[in-house]
């Protein structure tokens, strides 16, 4: 049986989080772990809905040693905790705080536990133990659970920290939940493999952020998404200087790279993935348009498909974007979007991905999305219309149009082009597909009664 450490800090009085702005040691980490292990009811799959990501970090660390399995899904509606019974009718919730609305049985985070005096030994994790079930986000469908092992999780934020720079002198602090799939490697499991700190908050408004980088020493990463970027960087304030930027959910923008790059002063690195491989590439933005695989991760293509195997992978899982492998340096490919997102209109072809990142490309949209209208979403290669929702208060229809037809080929114009005051998208910045209809039935509905939009 082959095991791994569930940290890598050289000793116990290492930083392990900074919580309310105060160092954490390995000592009092462990000890914290310990006592949550001793305290959880029965139950193999656990709920962890801890908002804090310092508690959330302890209770997946206590759920790890004790045997059970975390499950992540990418909302708590009422179907999706049906969706969890059916898998695992023995789950239960973990929560910090007061008012859990879940439907099933609720632990409560412990309000204090007492300081640790024993010296502790890092707990030492079988490989082929099954750690989490991260749900993907819904964003082409409906959510579809996946098993995470230890000895691939590990891994897998190993070969990210060797490709990021990350040492344990870094702390980083992250916009994105820890319940995601790259918020759970990035900002939780890769500073614990990396012998670094996490940050034990979430920032989500601009100046929240900006006071949670400040809490930390230099070096210090900001983990974030493109929705979460835009929003910093429209701030006016001035920004406080991070060392290294990560993005992903995504596609970003290369002026949006560059502004940050420039405010932050520092580099930005996307990172791309996907729930059913885990992370497996990065690019920095501003420096061309081509990833680079992590070293052993291969990805082979079979007609238009694209297969990746190799490294941490566990088995060869077939990708649904649409990748374009560069023969003449290996590793390296380019991201044409998502198969889901093709669109064919009159014989010409695009994708979803193409359009929303020319659309958000315009000055003046703080955010937008073009959608299938649902008559149409079954039959991407024959799409008659489509459908954008944007979120400009400072343009008008008339000045949006004209800037799309100078941006995109006159046949892929919206029809119609709807504004509203924001996008239903989730914490991670993604807008799942089922809300995106939503929102489009609604405007529709109002505008067939005609009510203002």
């Amino acid at each position: 049986m082959s095991t791994l450490p569930l940290m890598t800090h050289s000793c116990v009085d290492a930083t392990v989080a900074w919580r309310g702005g105060m160092a954490v040691s390995v000592r009092q980490f462990l000890h914290e772990v310990e006592q949550l292990a001793a305290q959880l009811p029965a139950g193999r799959h656990v709920l962890n809905l801890c908002s804090n990501r310092y508690r959330f970090t302890v209770a997946l660390a206590a759920c790890i040693v004790s045997g059970r399995v975390s499950v992540l899904p990418p909302n708590h509606t009422v179907e999706m905790v049906r969706q969890m019974q059916r898998l695992a009718p023995d789950v239960f919730c973990i929560a910090d705080q007061d008012g859990c609305d879940v439907d099933l049985p609720v632990f409560r985070y412990p309000a204090s536990i007492p300081q640790a005096v024993a010296e502790p030994c890092i707990p030492q994790i079988d490989c082929d133990q099954l750690i989490a079930l991260v749900f993907t986000s819904g964003s082409t469908g409906m959510p579809t659970p996946h098993g995470k092992h230890w000895g691939s999780l590990v891994r897998n934020v190993q070969a990210e920290g060797a490709r990021l720079g990350i040492t344990p002198a870094h702390a980083l602090v992250g916009t994105v939940p820890a319940q995601h799939m790259y918020g759970l490697e990035t900002t939780v499991l890769l500073p614990l493999q990396c012998g670094a700190a996490l940050h034990d908050g979430s920032p989500f408004y601009p100046d929240d952020i900006c006071t949670a980088l400040e809490q930390l020493p230099r070096p210090r990463v900001l983990v974030t998404s493109p929705y979460h970027l835009r929003a910093l960087l429209a701030a006016s304030t001035e920004l406080p200087a991070a060392d290294l930027l990560l993005s992903a959910t995504a596609p970003l923008s290369t002026n949006l790279a560059a502004e940050a790059e420039r405010r932050l002063g520092c580099p930005l690195l996307e990172i791309y993935g996907c729930t059913e491989t885990g992370q497996i590439a990065t690019r920095r933005t501003t420096a061309g348009a081509a990833w680079q695989t992590f070293p052993g991760v291969r990805l082979r293509s079979e007609g238009e498909v694209v297969w990746a195997e190799g490294g941490h992978i566990e088995t060869p899982t077939r990708l649904n974007d649409v990748i374009e492998l560069i023969e003449a340096s290996p590793g390296h490919f380019l991201l044409h979007g998502r198969h889901a997102d093709l669109v064919n209109i009159a014989g010409k072809r695009t994708s979803l991905a193409y359009l929303n990142y020319q659309l958000n490309a315009i000055p003046g949209v703080q955010d937008g999305v073009f959608v299938l209208p649902p008559d149409a979403a079954g039959e991407m290669e024959c799409v008659h219309r489509l459908v954008a929702l944007v979120v400009a208060p400072t343009l008008s229809p008339a000045a949006l149009m004209q800037a799309l037809r100078e941006r995109i080929d006159p046949i892929f114009l919206p029809r119609p082009l709807l504004f509203v005051d924001a996008l239903p998208r989730n914490a991670t910045g993604k807008l799942p597909s089922q809300q995106a209809h939503a929102l489009l039935a609604s405007l529709q509905a109002k505008t067939a009664h005609g009510l203002p939009a």
